[in-house]
């Protein structure tokens, strides 16, 4: 079935208006008074409600998945089974970067649960600039997207699934860039450089496709 090209174009521009609004709360913002399970939930809901749902059953908020991460030691345990202001900024940053990462390597990137609050409330300050910034690009990609779809002079059909394959291609090749970059955290120089030199003298070339680079 073909794409409604008129509703496309009211879906991108409601997701540009939505970027250009969007904004987690401050550090300061988070309630500290030391949440139970089902008010982290609701707020959660609220802070992520971007995050699209395709079953009701299936919800990306859910007490067994934070449970998880504590389990996991990606996040601090709550205190008397109450969650304050370092749960809440650890909850928002692991739901929103675990949809383009994995819990593995997150794990990587964020502050060790043991680090302190200072250090989480520095991180997680940079992290919501770094949303805001983010949200400015895609709101200009989403303006272009738009106009292509939109103009009456592009006679092309498959400009939505264009659209569409772009942004799979865009998100595909930035996980696999961060994925990268995570797995040089405390990597030998020496040895990195040594495999490149491997590499490189066996004749491999960014090119071709017996490369496996890493």
């Amino acid at each position: 079935m073909p794409y409604d090209k008129e509703l496309i174009a009211h879906k991108l521009i409601r997701w540009e208006e939505y970027l250009n609004h969007y904004k987690l709360p401050a550090w300061k913002e988070l309630p500290d008074i030391g949440l139970y399970m089902d008010q982290v939930i609701a707020l959660l809901t609220q802070y992520l409600d971007f995050i699209p749902v395709e079953d009701q059953k299936d919800k990306p908020v859910t007490p067994t998945t934070i449970n998880n991460y504590v389990r996991l030691k990606v996040m601090p345990a709550p205190e008397k089974r109450r969650y304050y202001r370092v749960h809440i900024a650890y909850l928002i940053m692991i739901f929103t970067l675990k949809q383009g990462i994995s819990i593995g390597s997150l794990q990587k990137l964020l502050p060790p649960p043991t680090g302190g609050e200072e250090a989480v409330a520095a991180f997680y300050t940079n992290y919501i600039q770094q949303v805001r910034e983010i949200g400015s690009f895609y709101t200009a990609q989403t303006r272009a997207a738009v106009q292509d779809i939109l103009d009456p002079g592009v006679t092309d059909e498959g400009a939505v699934e264009k659209v569409i394959l772009q942004s799979i291609l865009q998100s595909g090749l930035a996980r696999i860039m961060a994925e990268k970059l995570l797995h040089l955290q405390d990597a030998d120089r020496e040895a990195v450089l040594a495999q490149e030199t491997i590499r490189d003298s066996q004749g491999c070339h960014p090119l071709d496709h017996s490369e496996k680079e890493t």
